[in-house]
């Protein structure tokens, strides 16, 4: 059938529950001006593979950097960043021959630092070191019409909202991080929010409300780096926290002064073909 005269490789991924479509455009050459019509198709649910995002893998021109990619969420809008996504990106580079297991990618938010775990109770885990946290503060009154809440912001690659609660299990995160997402403290860009119930100095339990997703995600590494970063901020917590996801995955945040690193699993499920026909796409 003509349909399926038309295919391109591609493989999938999932860090911590977040999962991604990922194509490498060293060969493919899909022009930025068309890769967020692209993510919107192959993220679909039903119609596509169905996934949290999209990101490309291709040659940086800049000598300091092993590669860059592209990053796309469900919904077809560009991100600047995605914790769990850069994990997906290191493994896979060092897996396909892109990059060594220590390299440094370029991303709209900044060069990222990868080291793919090879050896020890670690391996197979990957770390990266994000950008420096900005823009971060703490005790933003927001009234939420019935009720006043207490946010607090940063930014670790994207922007994140992070709300401290005594239990994290009984909130209705698909209403209440959709208000925070859409609330004029964050206009006009708008944030994710993460719902954060901290256990002791060194664990925490975590809930995402992911912007560009518009739902409840199963992990965000930007937002458990947000999220320690607050914590810390507000003497919460110790240098180093252990995150626990609404996926029952565990990310670890690493603070050294402004530099943060995050550690988790990042895993290739699968990989395939993909028909661009009955996606609407085409090369």
């Amino acid at each position: 059938m003509t349909i399926f005269t038309q295919s391109v490789p591609f493989y999938k991924m999932q860090g911590c529950g977040n999962d991604f479509v990922v194509l490498d455009n060293r060969e493919l050459g899909v022009p930025v001006s068309d890769m967020g019509a692209w993510a919107k198709a192959i993220c679909a649910r039903a119609f596509g593979v169905y996934a949290d995002g999209l990101f490309f893998l291709e040659n940086s021109n800049d000598p300091t950097l092993d590669y860059r990619w592209h990053f796309y969420n469900s919904d077809g809008s560009r991100a600047e960043m995605c914790g769990n996504a850069s994990r997906c990106a290191g493994k896979l580079a060092h897996a396909i021959g892109l990059a060594p297991a220590n390299h440094t990618f370029g991303t709209d938010a900044g060069p990222i630092s990868a080291s793919v775990l090879l050896d020890g109770p670690d391996a197979g885990r990957v770390k990266v070191q994000l950008t420096p946290p900005r823009a971060t503060k703490t005790n933003i009154l927001l009234d939420m019409g019935t009720e006043t809440l207490t946010a607090h912001f940063t930014d670790t690659g994207v922007p994140h909202a992070v709300v401290f609660v005594d239990d994290v299990a009984a909130l209705d995160i698909m209403d209440l991080g959709a208000k925070i997402r859409h609330h004029a403290a964050f206009a006009p860009a708008g944030t994710n929010v993460n719902f954060a119930q901290v256990i002791d100095r060194n664990t925490l339990l975590l809930r995402t409300y992911e912007r560009g997703v518009e739902a409840e995600t199963y992990a965000c590494g930007t937002g458990a780096a947000a999220t320690q970063v607050l914590a810390h901020t507000l003497g919460l917590t110790d240098d180093v926290a252990n995150l626990t996801t609404s996926a029952g995955e565990v990310l670890t945040i690493f603070l050294n002064g402004e530099t943060v690193f995050l550690q988790g699993a990042a895993e290739l499920t699968f990989q395939g073909e993909l028909y661009l026909g009955p996606l609407g796409l085409s090369l």
